[in-house]
């Protein structure tokens, strides 16, 4: 048993994550290349190791002839016998090598193989190591300055944090450790090539992460991200439980939460609001902490116009822009700011100009429906009334009915008048008006007051 060879190949393993059965084939291969150089081929050359003992054994296959003319390739039937008695012509013999008979340079070309391939796995697992965490943040500790850039040591790997993604102002020394977010992991020859950035938006994001449980178990999401880096950034969440508040679950007790992020952020100033399906409401919360008078968004178009107060006009924009800019890139609208002054003659910014169109939509709407019942009132009508041509029987028989009546009842009428008509004249000629005279005509009332002066 090989105790050295086998303590060798487990403090590899545990050091270099290195497996065993990789070492195993290195030390093969080490060995063959040794043969090679000392005999000068390796075709017919065998290496077997006991994976469990670590012992070794490096052989030669070689036929039996009467004459040998390769020695690397034939042995000779009497030398055969002396390694394994009743051995024929043509057969193979495998013919122990002893590798501590190998020369300096054929043993020093057996250690560099060994090393190379020490060497290739080794930064094959650091590059798989790390690329698993491609997208994720890690810690290190700041080494040295290259240049402009920094040397960032991640414990087997060191990581490049260009210029363009450090944060403005932002001075570090050496030995002091930052939080980074790695953006590409690259193979190289020379090893894995590392980049970290500290401006990229999703390292807000899986700070968020790592510090809210909420977040980490998928009860509260965060939709949206908008970022300055150093300055401010905007975060839109949403809450998949109703019982939960998303924003104070970010913020924490007393702000625990969100105030390790900034401390992390050197300061950064972070803004978070309640992700919201409607537009108008999702512009509004974006645009905290001004207050909004009105919000005109266009889904289609991707535009908004958002009137505020007069006095809450700068505070909307915010310093240079950076708030209603942060909100846009938030929402992914562009967005229009105006005073209400402002606003009074600016088309667009008016309940009147989008009152006119909502009504045209509602008349066009009742139109529709009110055709559409009518359409339907008509055929059933016509379903329930029958044939036209029943219909004009009935108007024919009810009128044939009248006509007869009429010239039934007609007969009678006049009789009847004729019959009264008589009486009538003879009562009017027996009984004059006393009002009137002999001859018929109107007597003159006799005045009161006449009567009265006599």
């Amino acid at each position: 048993m090989n105790k050295e060879l086998m303590e060798a190949l487990d403090i590899l393993e545990k050091e270099k994550e290195i497996s065993k059965e990789t070492l195993f084939e290195a030390i093969e291969n080490s060995l063959l290349t040794a043969c090679k150089n000392h005999f000068g081929k390796s075709d017919n050359i065998r290496v077997e190791i006991d994976r469990d003992t670590c012992d070794f054994l490096c052989y030669a296959e070689k036929e039996v002839v009467e004459e040998v003319e390769d020695d690397c390739l034939q042995i000779s039937l009497e030398d055969a016998l002396k390694i394994v008695p009743g051995v024929q012509l043509g057969d193979i013999v495998h013919v122990e090598i002893k590798s501590r008979e190998f020369g300096r340079i054929a043993t020093q070309n057996a250690k560099n193989v060994i090393l190379q391939k020490i060497r290739e796995e080794e930064r094959s697992v650091i590059y798989n190591q790390y690329y698993e965490k491609e997208k994720d943040v890690v810690t290190g500790v700041v080494q040295r300055y290259l240049g402009r850039n920094i040397s960032i040591n991640l414990g087997k790997a060191d990581a490049i944090l260009s210029e363009g993604e450090q944060i403005r102002g932002e001075v570090f020394r050496p030995t002091e450790r930052i939080k980074v977010y790695i953006l590409e992991v690259r193979n190289t020859p020379k090893g894995p090539r590392i980049l970290v950035s500290r401006t990229h938006p999703e390292l807000v994001k899986r700070l968020f992460e790592a510090e809210v449980t909420e977040i980490r178990d998928g009860t509260v999401e965060i939709r949206s991200i908008a970022r300055e880096a150093g300055s401010r950034t905007k975060l839109a969440v949403w809450s998949n439980n109703p019982n939960v508040d998303a924003v104070g679950a970010c913020v924490g007790i007393n702000g625990a939460r969100v105030n390790a992020i900034v401390e992390e952020l050197r300061g950064e100033k972070i803004d978070i609001i309640n992700w919201d399906e409607n537009p108008g409401n999702l512009i509004q919360n974006a645009l905290s902490p001004a207050k909004i008078v009105a919000v005109f968004a266009d889904p289609d178009e991707k535009t908004a116009k958002v009137v505020v107060p007069d006095y809450q006009l700068s505070l909307a924009i915010g310093k240079e822009g950076q708030n209603a800019r942060l909100a846009a890139r938030l929402t992914g609208y562009k967005i229009d700011i105006k005073s209400e002054t402002q606003a009074k003659d600016a088309p667009g910014f008016r309940y009147e100009d989008y009152m006119d169109d909502y009504e045209d939509e509602e008349e066009y709407e009742y139109d529709e429906d009110y055709e559409d019942e009518a359409s339907a009132s008509d055929e059933d009508y016509e379903e329930a009334s029958g044939s036209d041509t029943e219909y004009e029987e009935y108007e024919e028989e009810t009128f044939d009915s009248d006509t007869e009546y009429e010239e039934e009842a007609s007969d009678p009428d006049t009789e009847y008048e004729e019959e009264t008509s008589d009486p009538d004249t003879e009562y009017e000629e027996e009984a004059p008006d006393p009002n009137t005279d002999e001859e018929g005509e109107a007597a003159p009332a006799e005045d009161p007051e006449e009567e009265t002066e006599e």
